[in-house]
Parts: structure tokens; C-alpha cells; sequence
């Protein structure tokens, strides 16, 4: 399909320094779309069963979809995939900024890495060529001072995905930074691309991404732009940026407080200091990514003190993690931390979820002063946490205990460590409370990538958000049946938009129909939503069965009491609250077809979906 926007796929082989380069076949993006649905279905391919995550053979990729830097809105994202080293389960993580559209423009659609070099490199990637270069020089290098240096060796219209430090030294919470502010942050895979070697991959790309119908794509963009401005979401997302809920959320009982053991109102009144105006008052200048018009970004500065720095600003996670979690109401010391994993390459939400944890741990006589490397690691400590968190970064004296998760740093404690640990899999918890949106539950516990909030489920409606195209209503979020269609239905959806390279915030504000146009004059392609759905559950379904095969089954992943109200809470809104997590789970898992204790799709719904080859043997 030359007139549409289907690029080549290079398979890199680092341990020879081998280079291929495929012509892919339509059906596989008829099939899995792109983004990590190709991905799936190439790594499966490719890659025998049981390889551990910092094996050579654990296959790295890097995949854009079909909307990646095309005109459809906020169309920047691309997919970074792998056997998390994080989890042990299948990983990926999500990106906007602009290395996705540069690497679609460049005329590559996804390249995946093989092997491990046995010196560090960098990949260079000008316009169709590519070429592994010696990266001797650079390593060391956090991501800003990389691309900085990059870019002045090899000119400004380069875009950069690289790891820090962190990567470097195979932290399981590392993250692959793009852009010098872009995470592809959750599963630990900075910790793959680390054992690769593999320092970076540079991109110069100029080429034009050929549509099926560039006009009718551009008047879309155009319509959607014009009616978009007036959604109450776009003009949260544009004015304030995700920042905007935070201290509302707080007071909710949204975001998570103390560790989870925590209550907004009482444990952390001060939630205003961290949230929307307070953090405004930093900002310099918005902040884009590649062709998205609601900019929720931006530029701050702290322009002196101990916490002085130039960076992004932080995300609503950031803040929740290292703000509400940890009891610290100290903005510049936040916004110093998300400089410190942006330049070290370090997930916002694992690293505040370990340093809550090391924090009730010191809390509860389990770590002593002499253990933190002299640090009082008491509720609200900010300095202790900066300080912390660039000792986590760097995986020095205490940091080294912690810089591969609460799991990895619960086990290495010992003491009872464990209860206080807040994690699924090994993944630590999004900032968001099941108890006060139990569709959480089901997503954080049900899905292929464990503690995740952005795969959708029905956690989107209970929280009142109205997505224009969904067929469901808002929904009480205390009734526990019921949902199964509602979340069967959004988790698809989420599928479909992390595979088209479009960001979720797009779907949220200008709406389901939006992407099967876009969809269509991207590619030729004619979709429909009911087609698109069944995409979706293809590739949640794939995501499921490459688990299966490396020996994961949904019940070990064990959900913390405190997520669900065990025991419930006694004061604040959340009081007496205890989710019935085993009815939301079951019914879901019930509506996929697929056994609660494994997640073993059945037969008839592996032969519905055409996945019989891919479940052949389990």
C-alpha cells in the first residue's frame, strides 16, 4: 500500500552489527495496526520463549503507528516494547514529542534490536540510513547533556532517544527519555536498552509521510481544531496541563496519600502548593509536542536556591508520586526531582513510589539512619528525598538498594518490607486510587502490563469523564457489576489508540470517530468502530498470550490491600471503603473469555480473533 503510510521495519542485530531492512506485507498492519500490535506479532515471532529480560535475546522495539506524524491531532506517539525487565511479563511504554513523526519521516515504521553490543553504540538513522556508531564518548552522559552535544556535532534537526545514567546501570525502573523532557517510562526498559549498549538512537528525518488522502486528512484536522477549543477537557489539558487535578484530586481521595496509607484532607491539606496555579507560576513558555494543539506542556525554571534548574513541568503522576505519596508540599524540590529522572532517564512514578516506601520503612524501624546513608527519611523530608532520589538515579550507597523497584528493594530489606511495598507484578502504582475509581482495579490487575492507568477500562466514565463517540454513559463507580462490556470495551479502544500513534488526550477531547477517519485517509483503509474494537482485543489478547508462553499467569500477580481498602480507611472521603476487586476481575476477564487464574484466552475467542498460530503449544 505505496499510498499510504506503511514505512520499512530494520531488525538490528548488535552483537554482529548485522543490519536488515523489511518491506512489511499490508495484512500485518490490516491485522495489528502498528505501534506495539506489530511489534507483538514480529518479537513473538522472533524471539523463542523464555529469554530472561536482560538476556541478549530479548528483542528491544521501537514502533510508530499509522497516525504517527500525520495530520490527524496530537498524532506524536510512538511505542518502545520489549520482555519487561521490570515485570518479567510483556513491556512497553509510550512517548509523544517529536523522535516519533522524525522516525516516520526518516521512512521507518519500527526497528527492533537483537543481541548486545560488545561496546557502546549509538544508532544513526539519516533518512533511510542507518548506521551504529562508537558511543565511547558519551556514555556517562545524562540525556540533556547527550543531546545537547549531539545536536552540536551533527546539527538541530536531529531528534534524539537515548538513557541515562540510570540505563546505563541497568536500573529496573529506568526509562528511555526522547526529546530531552519525553518518557517512555513505565516496564523498566531503559534497563533493556542498557544491556544493549545501546546508547541512543539519533534520527534526521525529512521525507514526507505519503496519505491516502493528505486533503481530506488536513479539513478533519482543521474541523476538529476549530470545534476541539471548546471542550472543557481541551481547555483544562491546554491551559493548565495535567497539573491542573492535582490538588483536586487529592481532596477526592484520586491520588493516593502517605503510601496509600494516607488520607488528602488530614495527612496532606496543602495540596494547592504542588497543583495548577502554584505550578504555573514557573512556567516560562508552553510546550507542544509534534502537531498537537493542546500543548499540555511547558517550560519551568527555578531560578535559584538549592533546587535551581531549567526543565519541563511535572506531570500530575510526578506530582502525586513525589507529592502526595511522599507528604512533601515542596514544589521546587519536584520539580527538581523530574530534572534529575529526566536527565538520569528514571520513571517519575516507580522512583516516588520506592522513595514512600524506604520513607514508611524508616517510619516503622526498619531502616535506621545508618541504612539511608545518614538520611532522615521522615514524611515531607524534601531534602531527603532530592538527596534520595540522585543517589537512586546514580545507584549509589542507599540508592543501589533501591533502584530497581519496591519489589527487588522490599526482598533485598527483608524484615517484614514487604507489607509496605505497593506494587502489582513488580510494577509500582499509578496515582491513582482504586478505592475512589475501582474500574482502576481491574486495569492495574487485568491487563498483560500490570499498574497501568492508561489501558483504558471503565475507570475513565466513573471518574465523569464524557469521551464524544463512546456508546456507554457515565457509571456508578460502587457498583460492582455490570461493567464488563464498558471495560472490555474502553481497554480495546486503548489498544487501538496506543497502536495508531495518536495520544489518548486527543481521544478524550476530540472523540472515538475521530480516529477511524483518520484512519482511513492515512491509509485507504475504510474502519469502522465495531473493526477497530475487534483490533483492539486482538491485541490485548496478544499481549496476554505472550505472558502465557513466558510462564505469567494473572494470579501472581498479587493485588496490596491497602489498593482496595484492606482495611478500609477510617476517615476522609474513602472511609469504610473496601472494593470488591474479585467481581470487577472476574466479570471482565469473564466477558474476554479468558480463565481468572491464568488469563488463558479460550479456544473458540483465540479462533475468533485469528490468533491460533500465535496460541499454538500453550
Amino acid at each position: 500500500m505505496r499510498g499510504g503510510t506503511i514505512g520499512k521495519i530494520a531488525w538490528i542485530d548488535l552483537s554482529n552489527r548485522r543490519i536488515e531492512v523489511i518491506e512489511p506485507d499490508k495484512a500485518l498492519y490490516e491485522q495489528y495496526l502498528g505501534g506495539y500490535g506489530i511489534g507483538l506479532k514480529l518479537i513473538g515471532d522472533a524471539q523463542k520463549a523464555g529469554v530472561k529480560p536482560l538476556d541478549p535475546e530479548n528483542t528491544l522495539g521501537f514502533a510508530t503507528g499509522p497516525l504517527t506524524g500525520t495530520p490527524a491531532v496530537s498524532s506524536s506517539r510512538y511505542t518502545v516494547m520489549g520482555k519487561s525487565p521490570l515485570t518479567g511479563a510483556w513491556g512497553d511504554a509510550n512517548a509523544g514529542g517529536f523522535f516519533g513523526p522524525a522516525l516516520k519521516r526518516a521512512g521507518f515504521d519500527a526497528i527492533f534490536f537483537k543481541g548486545a553490543s560488545n561496546a557502546w553504540v549509538n544508532l544513526f538513522l539519516d533518512d533511510g540510513k542507518l548506521e551504529l556508531r562508537d558511543a565511547a564518548p558519551y556514555v556517562g552522559l545524562d540525556t540533556n547533556e547527550l543531546e545537547d552535544r549531539l545536536k552540536k556535532e551533527h546539527g538541530t534537526d536531529i531528534r534524539v532517544a537515548s538513557i541515562g545514567p540510570a540505563g546505563e546501570k541497568r536500573s529496573l525502573i529506568a526509562s528511555i527519555i526522547n526529546d530531552k523532557w519525553r518518557a517512555a517510562a513505565r516496564s523498566g526498559l531503559g534497563a533493556l536498552m542498557g544491556s544493549k549498549k545501546l546508547k541512543a538512537i539519533v534520527v534526521k528525518g525529512t521525507g514526507k509521510i505519503p496519505l491516502a488522502n493528505e486533503e481530506m486528512a488536513q479539513n478533519l484536522r482543521k474541523t476538529l481544531i476549530a470545534a476541539g477549543q471548546q471542550s472543557p477537557t481541551f481547555q483544562l489539558f491546554s491551559n493548565l496541563g495535567t497539573c491542573g487535578v492535582t490538588a483536586m484530586f487529592a481532596a477526592i481521595g484520586e491520588t493516593p496519600v502517605k503510601n496509600w496509607a494516607g488520607i488528602g484532607a488530614i495527612d496532606f491539606p496543602n495540596a494547592a502548593a504542588i497543583s495548577d496555579q502554584s505550578l504555573l507560576a514557573y512556567q516560562q513558555k508552553k510546550y507542544a509536542c509534534w502537531g498537537c494543539p493542546i500543548a499540555c506542556g511547558g517550560e519551568v525554571t527555578v531560578g535559584s536556591g538549592p533546587y535551581a534548574c531549567k526543565t519541563h513541568k511535572p506531570e500530575y503522576e510526578t506530582l502525586g508520586a513525589l507529592g502526595t505519596l511522599c507528604l512533601n508540599d515542596n514544589l521546587e524540590s519536584i520539580i527538581k526531582v523530574n530534572d534529575i529522572c529526566d536527565r538520569a532517564g528514571i520513571d517519575t512514578i516507580s522512583l516516588g513510589a520506592t522513595i514512600a516506601f524506604a520513607i514508611e520503612c524508616y517510619e516503622q524501624g526498619i531502616l535506621s539512619k545508618n541504612d539511608a546513608d545518614g538520611l532522615e527519611l521522615t514524611w515531607g523530608n524534601h531534602q531527603a528525598i532530592v538527596a534520595l532520589s540522585d543517589k537512586i538515579a546514580r545507584r549509589e550507597g542507599f540508592g543501589e538498594i533501591l533502584a530497581d523497584g519496591t519489589r527487588v528493594a522490599a526482598q533485598k530489606i527483608g524484615k517484614g518490607a514487604e507489607q509496605f511495598a505497593m506494587h502489582v507484578g513488580g510494577q509500582e502504582i499509578p496515582m491513582h486510587d482504586p478505592r475512589c475509581t475501582p474500574g482502576y482495579a481491574t486495569s492495574y490487575c487485568a491487563d498483560a502490563t500490570p499498574a497501568r492507568h492508561m489501558q483504558g477500562g471503565s475507570a475513565f466514565l466513573e471518574s465523569g469523564f464524557f469521551i464524544p463517540g463512546i456508546p456507554f454513559e457515565p457509571v456508578e463507580k460502587y457498583q460492582y457489576t455490570g461493567k464488563s462490556d464498558l471495560h472490555r470495551y474502553m481497554s480495546n479502544f486503548s489498544h487501538v489508540i496506543n497502536a495508531s500513534g495518536m495520544c489518548y488526550f486527543a481521544f478524550m477531547v476530540y472523540g472515538a470517530d475521530t480516529i477511524p477517519q483518520f484512519l482511513e485517509y492515512a491509509t485507504g483503509q475504510p474502519y469502522s468502530l465495531e473493526q477497530l474494537q475487534t483490533i483492539g482485543e486482538r491485541i490485548g489478547t496478544m499481549r496476554m498470550l505472550f505472558n502465557i508462553r513466558e510462564g505469567v499467569k494473572l494470579s501472581d500477580w498479587k493485588i496490596p490491600g491497602r489498593m482496595i481498602g484492606i482495611p478500609p480507611l477510617q476517615d476522609g472521603p474513602l472511609a469504610n471503603i473496601t472494593i470488591d476487586a474479585r467481581t470487577l476481575i472476574s466479570d471482565y476477564l469473564g466477558k474476554l473469555g479468558w480463565d481468572t487464574v491464568t488469563g488463558k484466552p479460550s479456544s473458540v475467542r483465540i479462533k475468533e480473533l485469528g490468533l491460533e498460530s500465535i496460541a499454538q503449544g500453550l
